[in-house]
């Protein structure tokens, strides 16, 4: 009786140790999201910050949104309005 030994497939994919993932994600809206958040937590009651939209690196859209994802990630309120030339952020009181 002959012993059969199961045949190895080469692998598609490149592996590496599962300790070397990365952990965590480091979104493209990170940056602009995290300054907006610094400075609203130094901002006083019945004040907004204005970011100028030409200094927007993507769309008004997509700042509101990731700065949407992030607050409610923390249970913070904020709101937000723009015009032509600024998004402006405020803390929302309870």
């Amino acid at each position: 009786m002959g012993r059969t030994q199961a045949k190895t497939l080469p692998m598609h994919f490149k592996t590496m140790v599962q300790a070397d993932v990365p952990q965590g994600r480091e979104g493209k809206h990170k940056l602009i999201v995290t300054t907006i958040l610094r400075d609203l937590d130094r901002l006083g009651t019945g004040s907004a910050i204005k970011v100028p939209l030409a200094e927007l690196v993507l769309s008004k859209e997509k700042v509101r949104s990731a700065l949407n994802r992030a607050t409610r990630k923390v249970g913070r309120r904020v709101a937000t309005a723009s015009d032509a030339t600024f998004l402006y952020v405020w803390n929302v009181s309870e």
